[in-house]
C-alpha cells in the first residue's frame, strides 16, 4: 500500500489522450477534506460515488485506511479500470462494487461524491444517503468550480440539514453535507422519473443520471424521423448508446417482428432503458445490456445499429468514444447491415463511418444535424 501513487492510475479500458486524464485535483482535495471522517469510520461503512477510475477508493484504503470500501460508478468503463488499477496496485480486497441502491448506501458514515453535473442525479443520490446511510453520515462531495453552481448545495438541502462549502483548491471546491432530514421533511421524488411525449406515442423513463432525463434531445428527436427507412427488413437491432432507449422502444413499438438490443455503458442509461421498455409494452422484445461497445455481442450478428453517438469524455470534447461506438457497430453487423446515425454536422463524421462500417449516404440534414445510412461491406 505504500507504493500506492495517483500518477500510477490508468483510464483503460476507456478512452486514454494526452488531454484525458484519470485522476485531477477533485480527487485530492475530497481525499484531504475527508481525511479526519475516514480515519474514524467502522469497517464496512465507507462508500464512494462516482468515482471515475478508482482514485477515491483507492485512495481512501491506501492513503486513509479504509476497509470493506463500497463503491458505485456508473460507467462500465471505470468499473473496469478501478479493478484494473487496484490490481496493479495489490488493492483488489479493499472495496466491492454496488449498483446505486440501498445496499450501497446501508449504514454509510462517510460518502465520498464526485459531484455530477446533472442536478437529478444529485437528487437521486441525495435522497438515497438520506434515506439509508447511518444519521451520523458525513458527505464530502466535490467538483471543478467551473461546473458546480449554488443549485447543487440547494439540491443536497432538500436531503441533509447541514451543507458547508470548503475553500476552493487548484479549481476544484468540496461541499460537506451531513444530518439527514427525516423522512417527512425530504421531497417525495420517484426514480425512475417518467414523462409522455404524445407526438410520439411513447413514453421515457430516467434516472438521474441518464442522458437528456425524460426529455427527447435533439438529436434524437431527427434520427427518429427516419425510422421507417432504417433497414426495413431488418429482424434484429441495437440501439447502441442506448441512453433511457427511447430508439429501442421506438423501433419496437413500430416494428412488432424486430428484436431489438438496447444496449450502454451506464448504469442509469441501462436501468432508464428497461424502465422505457417496461412503459411502452415492449419488455418482451427489448433486450437490455450493459456493455462496452456491445463487445459481448458476437460478430456480425444484426441487420441493423442505430447510433446517436456523444462528442463528449466526461467534461472534456473529444470525439474516441464515437469512433468506438463506429467500429463496433461494423463488427456487429452482418454483411449488408445497415448503421444509421446522427451526429453534429460539423463533426464531419463520414470518412471514419466509411473506414469502420462502408459506403455511406446522407438521409437527412438540418442547421445542427447530419443523419447518414453506412452500410456493411
Amino acid at each position: 500500500m505504500a507504493d500506492f501513487s495517483f500518477e500510477a492510475l490508468r483510464r483503460f479500458p476507456d478512452v486514454e489522450a494526452p488531454n484525458l486524464v484519470a485522476v485531477d485535483a477533485t480527487d485530492r482535495l475530497i481525499l484531504d477534506e475527508a481525511a479526519e471522517a475516514l480515519a474514524a469510520a467502522p469497517t464496512g461503512t465507507v462508500v464512494v460515488i462516482g468515482d471515475r477510475y478508482g482514485a477515491l477508493t483507492l485512495g481512501a484504503a491506501a492513503l486513509h485506511g479504509a476497509t470493506a470500501v463500497r463503491t458505485h460508478q456508473d460507467a462500465l468503463t471505470g468499473e473496469r479500470a478501478l479493478a484494473a488499477n487496484a490490481d496493479r496496485a495489490g488493492l483488489t480486497d479493499t472495496f466491492t462494487s454496488h449498483d446505486l441502491d440501498a445496499t450501497l448506501l446501508t449504514g454509510a458514515r462517510v460518502v465520498l461524491l464526485q459531484l455530477p453535473r446533472s442536478l437529478d442525479a444529485l437528487d437521486e443520490i441525495a435522497a438515497l444517503v438520506a434515506e439509508h446511510a447511518d444519521p451520523q453520515v458525513v458527505v464530502v462531495a466535490g467538483g471543478r468550480v467551473k461546473h458546480m453552481s449554488v443549485a447543487m448545495n440547494e439540491v443536497l438541502g432538500r436531503y441533509l440539514g447541514t451543507v458547508e462549502a470548503r475553500l476552493a483548491r487548484q479549481k476544484s471546491r468540496v461541499l460537506v453535507a451531513s444530518s439527514p432530514r427525516p423522512a417527512a421533511e425530504r421531497p417525495t421524488t420517484t426514480w425512475p422519473a417518467s414523462e409522455h411525449h404524445a407526438e410520439l406515442g411513447l413514453t421515457i423513463c430516467a434516472h438521474g443520471s441518464a442522458f437528456a432525463g425524460t426529455r427527447l434531445d435533439l438529436g434524437t428527436r431527427f434520427l427518429l424521423g427516419s425510422l421507417d427507412a432504417m433497414a426495413p427488413d431488418a429482424t434484429r437491432a441495437v440501439d447502441l448508446g442506448c441512453g433511457t432507449g427511447v430508439v429501442a422502444a421506438a423501433l419496437a413499438v413500430a416494428r412488432p417482428a424486430l428484436q431489438v438490443v438496447a444496449t450502454d455503458d451506464s448504469a442509469a442509461a441501462v436501468a432508464s432503458a428497461l424502465a422505457t421498455a417496461r412503459a411502452n409494452g415492449v419488455a418482451d422484445r427489448v433486450e437490455v445490456l450493459r456493455d462496452d461497445a456491445a463487445a459481448t455481442l458476437p460478430d456480425s450478428s444484426v441487420d441493423l445499429v442505430v447510433l446517436n453517438p456523444p462528442f463528449h469524455v466526461g467534461a472534456s470534447v473529444h470525439t474516441g468514444v464515437a469512433h468506438k461506438l463506429f467500429a463496433a457497430a461494423g463488427r456487429v453487423l452482418r454483411p449488408g447491415g445497415e448503421l444509421w446515425t446522427v451526429w453534429n454536422s460539423h463533426l464531419l463524421y463520414r470518412p471514419a463511418l466509411e473506414r469502420a462500417v462502408g459506403p455511406t449516404r446522407q438521409v437527412a440534414r438540418n442547421a445542427k444535424f447530419t443523419v447518414t445510412a453506412s452500410t456493411k461491406r
